[in-house]
């Protein structure tokens, strides 16, 4: 189920990303160019399909990942600017968002806002840069599964090893992406060393 990036440039822009100095707006532009390597991995053997285009030198044709049968769903806030950068490369893709907030005294997660295009049978990709205690994925990837999807997928640069355990248990059939494994969880359900809150890293 988890496929751990191996990629050099992934982990470089991840540590770029973990200083603490880090603007804002370079923090997003960080998670951009992240999200376009981490997309390179979910998609290295894409089922692909051939179409006729008009080349300088006439028509021919060219093999193109099926990107009307894909869903970027982007978990806000966070995963805004990865939904942004997924959508600039895949321009027949659909999008949709399910805004989530997580109590900080029960660490129990909150779904706020649901927005999500036709999805039965199609290709779905969760998009959020950290996956903690996995309580936002699981509720995520519940309401996902309501829509009948072909299959789904979940994108993250960190993840905790307690959260792997636990969406492991209840998510069956997911594959989930990151970039690293951390330590662990602080007792308010932060990753260690992880990113910090990410949304407010992101817009403050």
């Amino acid at each position: 189920m988890v496929k751990l990036i191996e990629n050099d440039l992934a982990c470089h822009i991840l540590n770029l990303m973990r200083d603490k100095g880090t603007k804002p707006f370079l923090m997003r532009h960080l998670l951009k160019e992240i999200t376009k390597i981490l997309l390179g991995e979910v998609f290295r053997k894409a089922e692909r399909r051939e179409r006729d285009i008009e080349t300088w030198i006439g028509k021919r044709k060219f093999e193109f990942i099926d990107a009307d049968r894909i869903t970027f769903i982007g978990v806000l806030r966070a995963g805004l600017p990865m939904l942004e950068s997924a959508l600039e490369m895949f321009l027949d893709a659909k999008a949709g968002f399910i805004g989530a907030k997580r109590d900080e005294d029960t660490l129990e997660t909150h779904i706020q806002y649901v927005r999500l295009p036709e999805i039965e049978y199609k290709k779905v990709i969760i998009l959020d840069p950290m996956l903690a205690t996995g309580g936002t994925l699981i509720k995520v990837w519940e309401i996902i599964k309501e829509g009948n999807p072909a299959d789904i997928t979940s994108v993250h640069l960190v993840a905790s090893p307690e959260g792997l355990e636990r969406v492991g248990q209840i998510c069956k059939g997911l594959t989930l992406y990151t970039v690293s494994v951390d330590e662990g969880l602080n007792g308010r359900g932060f990753i260690i060393p992880g990113l910090g809150d990410m949304g407010d890293r992101l817009y403050s």
